[in-house]
């Protein structure tokens, strides 16, 4: 790695980073993901420190970047929330015919997203894909055993939300498919 293309790349950093930190922090919801949002696009500009435009040219090419990386971050947030839809339809299979069904399953919704995004994640997997606990440890990088003591955790998370919410299960309302547990 050259030393020029380092303090070539560190100068447009401290050139560009509170302008590009402003653009992101104006277009995104939170502070949390403006920041993804700019390290991303530095982290590209970093990979294509060779290809940087010169001079002022260069913080066009930043905004172009970060636009992309905004661009790619709201197409995955809009897939996150529809995954949440989509647990949210898929939880509402088994209160179809409970009275007061609607209500409950916004309860049920509120109180899945109440949860922390590793709780989500873990109940996602087991519910959505159907993975079994050595399929998850295999995609998460962990013991068949961290798995079973982190989806016990969360699943008595999820319990005490819904029981919080109001949410109460009967052995009618609760028909998980066979050979299948939540």
């Amino acid at each position: 790695m050259d030393d020029d293309g380092v303090a070539g790349f560190e100068a447009v950093y401290r050139e560009t980073y509170d302008q590009i930190a402003a653009y992101a922090a104006r277009r995104c919801d939170s502070p949390q993901d403006a920041a993804d949002v700019v390290a991303e696009t530095f982290t590209i500009a970093w990979r294509r420190r060779a290809d940087l435009p010169p001079g002022q040219e260069v913080r066009l090419w930043l905004y172009g970047v970060a636009r992309k990386v905004l661009a790619d971050h709201r197409r995955s947030t809009a897939r996150q929330r529809l995954s949440s839809v989509e647990l949210d339809a898929e939880l509402a299979g088994f209160y179809e015919d409970a009275p007061g069904s609607s209500v409950e399953l916004n309860a049920i919704g509120a109180a899945f997203r109440s949860l922390p995004d590793d709780d989500r994640e873990l109940l996602a997997l087991v519910a959505w894909e159907g993975l079994e606990r050595e399929e998850i440890a295999a995609m998460l990088g962990l013991s068949r055993n961290a798995v079973r003591i982190r989806l016990y955790r969360a699943r008595r998370r999820f319990s005490r939300a819904l029981d919080e919410a109001g949410v109460r299960f009967t052995t009618s309302s609760r028909m998980i498919p066979a050979g299948r547990s939540l």
